[in-house]
């Protein structure tokens, strides 16, 4: 049975948004490398609208960029599931919407696939799926850096204890975080 990882790139106070990701985001080989491990070892992407459309736009160009090559080369490859209320008909970029309700159709998704669905974004997604226990990891890549305005991840979704698994350094100053919902 697949797992359900919500997976971003925050500063060190929870921002997931700036203006520009130079702004913030460290972009380093250890951590890069790390970041396409986990994309070669997830079957799919669970996406909401914004963030579908948002990588919709970009990611099929990048292909032909040298530098992002293996990420563009899986990302464009997997499936994409895409949980909307506004969309309808089938979708580009190899992705599909859910039909219905997502907090229904998600534990399907889960059982049709043995690996991770990754998560990209933190909006109304996976707020949903938080709040609804659908989520079984969040994988939180921790860029150092404060920015001083902007949305927080995951605000006002909880309460969610959260037990942590796995934290690894790198040296650019980026920690991965990885956490489970705690038991009871």
């Amino acid at each position: 049975m697949g797992k359900v990882v919500i997976h971003n790139q925050i500063t060190v106070n929870g921002a997931f948004e700036a203006p520009t990701p130079e702004d913030w985001l460290e972009l380093d080989a250890d951590s890069g490398d790390a970041g396409l491990e986990q994309l070669i070892l997830a079957d799919a992407l669970l996406l909401g609208r914004k963030t579908y459309e948002g990588l919709a736009a970009v990611w099929p160009h990048l292909g032909e960029d040298p530098s992002m090559g293996h990420y563009a080369e899986r990302i464009n490859g997997m499936p994409k599931y895409v949980a909307s209320r506004t969309l309808a008909g089938s979708l580009g970029w190899n992705a599909t919407l859910i039909e219905g309700d997502v907090v229904q159709a998600v534990p399907a998704l889960k059982e049709k696939h043995r690996g991770n669905l990754i998560v990209s974004g933190c909006g109304e997604l996976a707020h949903t799926l938080a709040r609804h226990g659908l989520a079984d990891e969040f994988w939180f890549w921790v860029n150092p850096h404060l920015w001083p305005a902007g949305p927080r991840i995951l605000d006002g979704a909880g309460p969610i204890r959260l037990q942590l698994v796995a934290a690894t350094p790198y040296r650019s100053g980026v920690v991965w975080l990885r956490y489970r919902p705690a038991a009871g």
